[in-house]
C-alpha cells in the first residue's frame, strides 16, 4: 500500500489548518453554569436523521428534549453541535430547517455536514474539481472554498456522447461542442446523485483518462487522480419502515465498477464524514467555539455523541475516543521527554490508526494549541437505523450488524468499536442520561 503515502501526506496541511481555523461566533453569552466539580465540562454531538427527525418529520422526543436544552431566553445550556452525514445543502439551510423542526434557534455555526471538513483541505481549493451529488452542488463547492468547479451536468453538456445508458437521453443529432473544459485534477463526491448510471459512467471516464474524458483511453493511469468522498453511510433512516440506500451504497457501486474494469482498487485521498476521525476533530473545533461563545473559560473535557447508526455514529465516536486516548499518551510521552529541558512541543508525528492501516484514510494527528477532550462517549438510540426490537444486543452490548459489515471498505470491522457506551430508547433519554452522568440539573 505504499502508493497511498505521498497523497496521504497532503492531509497534514488540512489538519494544521484545522487547528488554527477561526470562524464567527453567533451565540450570545449567558450566565455561566457549573457542574458539581465547579467547572463546565461537556458538550453534545447530535446526529440528525433517525435521532431528531425521520425524513422531514421530527421525532416527538426531539422537541421535548431541546426545550430543556435551552433556557428561558432560548440560549443553550451547554455546547451543542449537529453532526450529520447529509450533504445536499449548505449549512445555513440545514440550520433553518432544524430551527423550524425543533422550535429552537440553531446557528449555522452549530451545523456540521458531511462535507464541512473540506473547508480546511486548502491544497485542493485551486484545483479543477469534478463534483457529484444532488442539490446545489456548485454552491456547496464554492461555499467550501473550491474555486474551479465542474459538475456532472456541465461535463455531460460538453461531452454528450458519454451518457448513453438511457436511450431517451442519447443525443439525436450530435453537434460538436464549442466549449472546452480544463483537465480535471480531482473528484469530490458530496453525496448520492439522482442518476446513478450517468454519474458512475462519467466519474469512471474521468478516472480512466486522467481527468480528460474527451480523449480516447490509450494507457492505464494508476494511481488515478485524487478522489475525496463525503458520507460513507450504506443506509439511513427516513419515513419508510426500513432503512434506505445512502451514499455508501453509491461508493460500493463505483468501487466495484472501477475494480471490474481496471483490476485495481479505487483509492480515496480522503474519506470524510462519520466515522472518520477528521470529522470528529472538526466537530470538536465547533464545540470549542460554542463553549467560548457561552462564556466558558474551561476546556470541554467530555463529549457525548448521540446517534442511531452503529457503523457511522457509534463506530465513529468510539474511533475518535481511541484517537483521544492515543493523543493523550503521545503528548504525555513528548512532554516527559522534553519537559526536563523546558521545551514546549508544538506538533506530534502524524500516523494512521490501526483501523485504517490497510487504506491510510484515517489520520491521527493534532496540535498543542488547545486541550483536547478527555473522552468521547457513544450513545445509541433506537429510533433510526438501529431498532432494539429487530436487533437484540448480545449480553456485552456489541452491535454486530447482524454479522454483516455495513461499514466502508477501508474501515476494518472491529466489533468493539460498534459497542456503544450506552443504549437508550430515544434522544430525550440520551440527554437525560448525559445530564445525570454529569450531575447537572436539566430542568
Amino acid at each position: 500500500m505504499a502508493e497511498f503515502i505521498p497523497r496521504f501526506n497532503l492531509l497534514r496541511l488540512g489538519w494544521r489548518a484545522l487547528s488554527f481555523s477561526k470562524s464567527s461566533l453567533t451565540l450570545s453569552t449567558q450566565p455561566r453554569r457549573l457542574s458539581s466539580s465547579g467547572t463546565n465540562s461537556f458538550g453534545l454531538l447530535f446526529d440528525i436523521d433517525g435521532v431528531l427527525v425521520r425524513g422531514k418529520t421530527p421525532i416527538p422526543a426531539a422537541k421535548q428534549c431541546f426545550r430543556k436544552l435551552v433556557d428561558g431566553n432560548g440560549k443553550y445550556k451547554v455546547p451543542v453541535v449537529f453532526v450529520t452525514n447529509a450533504g445536499n445543502c449548505v449549512r445555513q439551510i440545514k440550520a433553518e430547517q432544524l430551527s423550524h423542526l425543533l422550535e429552537v434557534e440553531v446557528s449555522p455555526d452549530q451545523v456540521m455536514l458531511s462535507h464541512s471538513p473540506l473547508r480546511v483541505f486548502h491544497q485542493f481549493h485551486n484545483m479543477c474539481v469534478l463534483v457529484s451529488g444532488q442539490g446545489p452542488v456548485l454552491e456547496v463547492a464554492h461555499n467550501l472554498g473550491f474555486q474551479n468547479v465542474i459538475t456532472i451536468d456541465m461535463l455531460r453538456e460538453v461531452y454528450p456522447l458519454l451518457d448513453v445508458v438511457d436511450h431517451h437521453r442519447r443525443p439525436k443529432d450530435v453537434v460538436p461542442s464549442s466549449k472546452e473544459l480544463p483537465p480535471i485534477e480531482a473528484v469530490v463526491l458530496f453525496g448520492e446523485p439522482i442518476r446513478w448510471e450517468t454519474n458512475l459512467q462519467l466519474i469512471v471516464d474521468v478516472l480512466l483518462t486522467n481527468g480528460r474524458p474527451g480523449n480516447p483511453l490509450t494507457s492505464m493511469c494508476y494511481p488515478h487522480i485524487p478522489v475525496l468522498a463525503c458520507n460513507m453511510d450504506l443506509l439511513w433512516m427516513a419515513e419508510a419502515k426500513n432503512p434506505r440506500f445512502g451514499h455508501g451504497m453509491f461508493l460500493v457501486c463505483l468501487e466495484s465498477l472501477y475494480k471490474k474494469i481496471t483490476g485495481y482498487d479505487l483509492q480515496y485521498e480522503a474519506l470524510i464524514g462519520k466515522p472518520s476521525v477528521i470529522t470528529y476533530n472538526y466537530a470538536e473545533l465547533l464545540i470549542r467555539q460554542q463553549a467560548e461563545s457561552l462564556g466558558w473559560t474551561e476546556s470541554v473535557r467530555r463529549l457525548y455523541a448521540i446517534g442511531d447508526n452503529p457503523m457511522a455514529d457509534i463506530y465513529g465516536a468510539n474511533l475518535y475516543n481511541r484517537y483521544l486516548q492515543s493523543m493523550r499518551h503521545a503528548r504525555a510521552q513528548v512532554q516527559a521527554q522534553r519537559g526536563s529541558a523546558g521545551q514546549v512541543a508544538t506538533d506530534i508525528q502524524f500516523e494512521t490508526v490501526d483501523d485504517a492501516k490497510n487504506s491510510g484514510k484515517v489520520m491521527v494527528g493534532g496540535s498543542y494549541e488547545h486541550r483536547l477532550p478527555e473522552s468521547c462517549s457513544s450513545i445509541l438510540v433506537c429510533t433510526g437505523v438501529y431498532n432494539r426490537d429487530q436487533q437484540d444486543l448480545p449480553p456485552d452490548h456489541t452491535v454486530t450488524e447482524q454479522r454483516i459489515f455495513h461499514g466502508h471498505r477501508d474501515f476494518r470491522f472491529d466489533p468493539s468499536l460498534t459497542q456503544p457506551s450506552f443504549v437508550v430508547h430515544d434522544v430525550q433519554e440520551a440527554v437525560e442520561l448525559v445530564f445525570q452522568q454529569e450531575e447537572w440539573p436539566l430542568e
